[in-house]
């Protein structure tokens, strides 16, 4: 089995599920008493937020692609990033390691294609919905049509991860805007909704509405899953 490396923190109430469904996963695949090799870092989420309110992505990313070699030295074949907003970084990092990185935004890719689904709605922050390191990674590469909410609804969605989600509380009214934007995404054309912030399935889960979700954090974690025992 190979060892994964696990970039975590981001926040640490996603961390847990990445390290939950891993281990669940490779249970799953072996059975018995097996569980996941993991090597992991989880940073001070802190200060990584507030260089990404001041936009200053390149401090976060020395402070990311530091944790990344340790995560290697530490013994791990290969890299997840814990967070969606983060692979904005992604290129840096990789470029201090020499462990492949698997990217979240090309798990999730692979998994739409897989269910032949061409135009998918995007939630997440405001990074990840507006910027091209992912949305246009999902176009350009895959070939996929984004369809993101309106630019009120992109402020709700991005404050109730950072206010809410990364603290670990969860908020009916919240839920209720989320499934409001998630229907409004479905009237626009997707078929699907990809949950684009690793908290986003804490608080809206395929049991609340009938319009497919594609979770990041199972997908992600499936994937490492995969690459393990392969």
């Amino acid at each position: 089995m190979k060892t994964i490396g696990l970039l975590g923190g981001m926040s640490w109430e996603s961390t847990v599920e990445y390290y939950r469904l891993i281990n669940e996963g490779i249970k799953s695949k072996l059975s018995g008493l097996h569980s996941a090799q993991i090597a992991m870092y989880s940073v001070d989420f802190e200060p990584i937020e507030q260089l990404q309110k001041s936009g200053d992505w390149e401090s976060s990313g020395e402070i990311l692609a530091d944790a990344a070699k340790k995560i290697e030295s530490a013994g791990a074949d290969f890299l997840l990033i814990c967070t969606n907003t983060m692979h904005k970084v992604a290129q840096q990092i990789e470029a201090a390691i020499q462990i492949p990185l698997i990217h979240i935004a090309d798990a999730t890719a692979e998994e739409l294609i897989k269910n032949n689904m061409q135009s998918v709605g995007l939630l997440g922050t405001v990074f990840t919905m507006e910027q091209d390191f992912y949305k246009g990674r999902l176009q350009d590469k895959f070939g996929l049509n984004v369809v993101i909410p309106e630019k009120a609804d992109r402020e709700i969605v991005h404050k109730v991860i950072y206010q809410e989600l990364c603290l670990g509380n969860v908020q009916t009214n919240s839920r209720n805007e989320y499934l409001r934007i998630i229907k409004d995404l479905s009237e626009q054309g997707a078929q699907a909704v990809v949950l684009g912030c690793t908290e986003i399935g804490i608080l809206v889960k395929q049991s609340d509405t009938e319009i497919k979700l594609l979770d990041t954090t199972a997908i992600h974690a499936q994937k490492a899953v995969e690459m393990a025992i392969s």
